[in-house]
């Protein structure tokens, strides 16, 4: 049976493991590293699924602060999910679906940040709500596939037509 338990529950080697085994060791050399680098995740979004009787991790899942920052220069702040990692053995039995519904019922509905994520549209936007029909105009840190950047935000949420998605940087005080 899985459990879905905080993230920061978890030894960090075990999810660096899990990490390996799901994307490989040059994980670290992807775009999504790059959209989120020098960031620290976000542990109060960030869930892993558990088996609890055999004391097993079985798949992660990590938020981080970023930004999509418009043509002006205005910083506007999102939630990137990802990576939803699972364990090559137990893909197809539904734990990064268990992992995705994790998340977002920590989240407020009506308080929550956009979220913005690299993955899968016809999965994520049929569970999840999460399209890529918003982010035509959006750029990133390095080479994606346009089709496979997704926003999951209310429909009257205002999001810039262009802009860079890029690490959270709070703005200088002045």
């Amino acid at each position: 049976m899985t459990t879905i338990i905080p993230l920061a529950e978890i030894d960090p080697a075990l999810v660096e493991d899990l990490l390996d085994a799901a994307f490989g060791k040059r994980r670290s050399q992807r775009t999504a590293y790059k959209v989120r680098e020098g960031m620290e995740m976000l542990e109060g979004l960030s869930v892993a699924a558990v088996n609890m009787a055999a004391n097993e991790l079985l798949g992660s899942l990590q938020c981080w602060p970023v930004a999509l920052t418009d043509d002006k220069g205005k910083m506007h702040p999102m939630i990137m999910v990802g990576p939803v990692a699972v364990y090559p053995d137990c893909q197809g039995d539904g734990i990064g679906q268990a992992l995705m519904n994790g998340l977002l019922k920590e989240l407020q509905q009506d308080e929550s940040l956009p979220l913005v994520m690299i993955g899968d549209p016809a999965y994520y936007d049929r569970f999840f709500n999460f399209s890529p029909e918003r982010t035509g105009g959006w750029t990133l840190p390095g080479p994606w596939d346009p089709e496979r950047l997704l926003v999951r935000a209310p429909k009257d949420a205002p999001l810039p037509e262009k802009g860079k998605l890029g690490p959270w940087q709070k703005p200088d005080p002045a």
